[in-house]
């Protein structure tokens, strides 16, 4: 019995691959200075109000309790950029 045409495998020609660009491993050199930085600037943050909200007013005197929310998002930042670290 005949094998019919559309049972046959194409057989694609052989075609030199083009090289890719390697793809960058491992993490910017800003990502973990930057990512330690902002968490650790959002503590000190904190922990000065705390210490100085009676009598200097330091961080921000205008801002008040929002100090702590200040702090807060720049712990935040810090841990978002922890998403970015390989």
């Amino acid at each position: 019995m005949p094998e019919s045409k559309s049972r046959k495998k194409k057989v694609a020609p052989a075609t030199p691959a083009e090289p890719r660009p390697a793809r960058q491993e491992g993490n910017p050199r800003w990502l973990v200075p930057t990512m330690l930085g902002l968490m650790v600037l959002g503590l000190v943050w904190i922990v000065l109000y705390y210490l100085t909200s009676n009598g200097l007013g330091l961080p921000v005197p205008a801002l008040g309790t929002w100090n702590l929310a200040v702090g807060f998002v720049l712990i935040i930042a810090g841990f978002a950029l922890t998403t970015r670290w390989r």
